[in-house]
């Protein structure tokens, strides 16, 4: 992938998304684990405890990249993503994190929170970057700003807005794609046929959709299961 090139941007801005929709929820943890702590030491937990965060972040991001690269894990990490992608429109999250009792015990909960909830984000910006460690750190060092100083409005957004997860969801999946063609690439019997663009985009193509509309049916076949379970409690309710 040359520098600067129209690969480089659009892969950028997909490690870009993908840290948004997928690290937006960590930004709460952050704010969690400080909460119990006085008001002038709130600002340095986060910042000490985001610099923790982002160093161990980045260093099993480059480590995943560098694993990619071994046969058929590509494969693995793609099935993994498109996993990652249909949870991330069905789940509902909660955020249940025991706040900081003193300023290093907040920064401790802040770098293994951010561990324990990033390992998705870990794999996707690992498998979006195919091998450019570059790209790994400029997602980061714009993403990471934006999540931790912006996590409220980017939460907002994310409620006001259902389609920037089904946004996300795509690109974790066109991620996945991009993740099986490079593997099938290096396979005698299909690396001519994924030659043909036609072939390579479509089957990219088809797999997003494909994601988006199994994680839309899950999400949809939920809701209704519950509608069912709160109609049968309210039934029950009135005829007692």
């Amino acid at each position: 992938m040359e520098l600067f090139s129209l690969e480089f941007w659009t892969t950028l801005l997909s490690i870009v998304v993908i840290d948004l929709v997928l690290a937006g929820d960590n930004a709460i943890v952050i704010g969690l684990a400080a909460r119990n702590l006085p008001k002038q030491d709130q600002k340095k937990v986060i910042i000490f405890g985001t610099i923790g965060a982002v160093i161990i972040r980045a260093l099993a991001t480059l480590g995943v990249v560098w694993l990619l690269k071994i046969p058929f894990l590509l494969v693995i990490g793609g099935a993994v993503l498109i996993w990652i992608a249909i949870k991330l429109m069905v789940e509902e999250k909660e955020h249940n994190v025991q706040a900081g009792g003193s300023f290093w015990a907040a920064v401790r909960t802040i770098i293994i929170a951010d561990a324990a909830m990033g390992l998705d984000n870990v794999l996707a910006v690992a498998g979006a970057a195919n091998g450019h460690g570059l790209l790994v750190v400029l997602g980061l060092a714009i993403s990471v700003p934006i999540v931790v100083w912006g996590s409220t409005i980017v939460l907002k957004l994310i409620e006001r807005y259902p389609i920037i997860i089904i946004i996300g969801s795509a690109v974790l999946a066109w991620t996945a794609a991009k993740m099986f063609v490079g593997e099938f690439m290096k396979l005698d019997s299909l690396a001519g046929l994924f030659s043909n663009p036609s072939i390579k985009y479509g089957f990219e193509i088809a797999l997003v959709i494909v994601v988006v509309a199994a994680g839309l049916s899950i999400k949809r076949s939920m809701q209704a299961k519950k509608a069912a379970q709160a109609s049968q409690v309210h039934k029950r309710a009135q005829g007692e």
